[in-house]
């Protein structure tokens, strides 16, 4: 009994410093957070009080009403969610089926054709940006969104999509696809109806990775845009400063913050999904 009774008294005290020491590496990762909220609150001369303020004396709520003010915010917001939605859809159509046809179609070159598509993901963006625009500037296509749903939805985003979806697909058991062709489903019918419903997985952690990509985006709004009613919201963050040129560090961070939360809430409520996509799909083939 006494011994027992040692065990549990043991074991509390581990769980106590293991929560202790979960919380402490948590620090790092919160208090940026922190920050960036509480800072969208405070005064200018706040921001940089010394010692640091972690909390306003009198939380500015207006400056997220300045956020709107001083930049056509909503119609940016706007920008950024759409084109993200509609990088994200098209890469998870390319992806799905070029990472299917690479784990399950037999045809001469696979291999290589995948290595050097894999390629792609050893290229920067900054060596083929100015390429990139001499085309878009030829198609007459600067200053619009289609470079920003393009250039990512065919681009290193559909590249690693494609090895993310090609692994899972590596995993599928071939008696499902046989029994497809048994029931007189074709290649399409296979892909579409028993392959894609079983990538649930997989297609829920592509989303998550792309959505964020392209939501953060930055270099090719500032390439190609030049309207700020065009920008978007990683672009548009730049743009808050005062008749000197220098930002305005509470009314940017106030931004940042209606920038943010949409995004964590997506994940907090995906996160299973994502967890369990990379687990099928990172270790396969």
């Amino acid at each position: 009994m006494v011994a027992a009774s040692e065990a549990r008294r043991r074991l509390n005290w581990a769980r106590a410093a293991l929560y202790l020491v979960i919380v402490l590496l948590l620090v790092p990762f919160v208090f940026p957070l922190w920050w960036m909220v509480t800072s969208s609150l405070k005064t200018a001369a706040e921001v940089f009080a010394f010692p640091p303020v972690l909390w306003p004396t009198d939380p500015q709520w207006s400056n997220f009403a300045r956020v709107f003010e001083l930049q056509p915010f909503a119609l940016q917001y706007f920008n950024s969610v759409y084109i993200a939605v509609l990088v994200t859809a098209g890469v998870l159509l390319i992806s799905s089926m070029a990472g299917y046809a690479f784990a399950r179609v037999r045809f001469p070159g696979a291999s290589v054709l995948f290595l050097v598509l894999l390629g792609g993901l050893l290229v920067p963006r900054e060596v083929i940006i100015i390429p990139l625009f001499q085309m878009m500037n030829q198609a007459g296509w600067i200053d619009t969104h289609v470079p920003l749903v393009l250039i990512p939805m065919f681009g290193a985003q559909s590249v690693f999509g494609t090895f993310l979806m090609r692994q899972f697909f590596l995993g599928l058991p071939k008696e499902l696809e046989e029994a497809g062709r048994v029931d007189g489903l074709g290649r399409f019918g296979i892909f579409f109806r028993i392959a894609m419903p079983l990538a649930t997985p997989a297609l829920a952690a592509l989303t998550i990775i792309t959505f964020l990509q392209t939501w953060d985006m930055f270099l090719e709004p500032l390439v190609f845009l030049s309207t700020p009613e065009r920008f978007t919201l990683p672009l548009a963050l730049t743009q808050f400063a005062d008749a000197y040129g220098g930002p305005i560090w509470n009314v940017q961070l106030a931004a940042t913050t209606l920038m943010t939360f949409p995004v964590l809430l997506v994940f907090v409520l995906a996160q299973r999904q994502f967890i369990q996509g990379i687990a099928q799909t990172g270790l396969k083939g």
